[in-house]
């Protein structure tokens, strides 16, 4: 049986995939990634990598295979938290977690566990893995994972079928609550552990706090978009109409505030507006880092809020289905989501030399450039790309 390397957090997910790998007779081994030092930003109470070590440690020691462990602080500055910081500073909402997958976990993780001997990588994630032939070659197909409440087929929407083909994932056959039980019944030390929220392997972080180590604070103005601007605009029927954004100016609203950097926010933020007096709550609907002004709009209904389509530049356009690739001139309709745990959405994928047009049946709720939207064939992953 092929050795096999887990990603061993400090959580009860990859404490449970570990025990099932070894019930299921893989030679396992645990490597803990120690990758970020920084508390500037963590809030308080979110537990430390030393106390994520620690546990790691005491589920090995209970599951009775060797622990090690290794610092990749360096390189997950370098390749997730320096990319986070440039697309926030462009105004854009990046997900580190994506980025973290495709770059830690699947990349220097697997190396890493090479150099151990390590044949394959296993983690705590919630989706499956299966295979299947055509044209004589080997083709790995990314599915959901059965528990539809913690499918985590999306975060995994960059990584390629080199990486894919050496994954394991021993949870993505059963739910969340089953995982509990089985920890519970081993007396793992993570049975009862609060799973981890916030920024891969960061933490939950006060985002501004947070960002202001590389992205200083700038005043400037909050304006208000009112329901009546809409009325005037008039869009046509083609695909650049459907998905751009709308372009606010200054003159188009009214102040009613200031803040402390657009960067520091996203489409569809309700929290750090702190303007009250409403007779609905005000929701950002733009932010634009060039003028350092943030627009917003009353009502979680704000017509700016909906877009019924995006746009993902060619060179920003990810299969992991590669021998599904669309080539300009085509069109399909597929299943898409733009955030994790959105409910997938029907749409039709229109693709030109200059990139990918995905048109939704229905108007979508904060669309934010910078974040990944992720295509499906109902339940198989097929590709991704960066919402421009």
């Amino acid at each position: 049986m092929k050795k096999v390397f887990i990603g061993l957090s400090g959580g009860v997910d990859s404490s449970v995939a570990a025990y099932l790998l070894k019930k299921q007779g893989y030679d396992v081994e645990a490597l803990f990634m120690k990758n970020w030092h920084d508390t500037t930003g963590v809030l308080k109470g979110d537990c430390p990598w030393d106390d994520d070590m620690m546990f790691a440690e005491m589920v090995a020691d209970k599951l009775g295979i060797p622990f090690h462990h290794v610092d990749l602080s360096k390189e997950y500055r370098e390749r997730v938290v320096n990319y986070m910081f440039d697309e926030y500073k462009k105004g854009r909402t990046p997900n580190p977690d994506v980025l973290c997958n495709r770059e830690i976990k699947f990349d220097l993780f697997a190396r890493e566990t090479r150099k151990l001997g390590g044949e394959l990588v296993a983690t705590g994630h919630y989706c499956r893995k299966d295979e299947i032939k055509s044209n004589n070659k080997t083709i790995y197909r990314l599915l959901a994972g059965v528990d539809k409440n913690k499918d985590q087929s999306y975060f995994l929407c960059q990584i390629s079928q080199k990486q894919l083909s050496n994954a394991i994932f021993p949870l993505g056959s059963i739910t969340k609550p089953e995982v509990r039980k089985i920890a519970s019944e081993l007396g793992l030390a993570t049975a009862n552990r609060k799973d981890s929220q916030g920024i891969c392997f960061v933490g939950k972080v006060d985002l501004p706090l947070f960002l202001q180590q590389q992205l200083a604070s700038k005043k400037g103005d909050i304006i208000e978009i009112p329901l009546g601007y809409y009325d005037n605009i008039i869009k046509s029927d083609s695909l650049e109409d459907i998905t751009k954004e709308y372009l606010y100016k200054s003159h188009d609203g009214i102040k009613i505030g200031e803040h402390n950097g657009a960067h520091f926010f996203t489409i569809g933020q309700r929290k750090g507006l702190n303007i009250g007096g409403k007779a609905e709550p005000l929701f950002v609907i733009d932010n634009d880092t060039n003028t350092n002004i943030v627009y917003a709009g009353m009502g979680k209904n704000h017509p700016g809020l909906f877009r019924k389509g995006l746009f993902v530049k060619s060179d920003e356009i990810h299969w992991l289905r590669n021998d599904q690739e669309m080539k300009p001139g085509m069109k399909r309709k597929m299943l898409v989501r733009i955030r994790y745990r959105q409910p997938l959405q029907e749409a039709t994928l229109h693709m030109k030399k200059e990139g990918m047009y995905i048109v939704f049946a229905k108007p979508q709720r904060g669309i934010a450039r910078g974040q990944f939207a992720a295509w499906y064939d109902e339940e198989e992953l097929f590709g991704s790309g960066v919402i421009s």
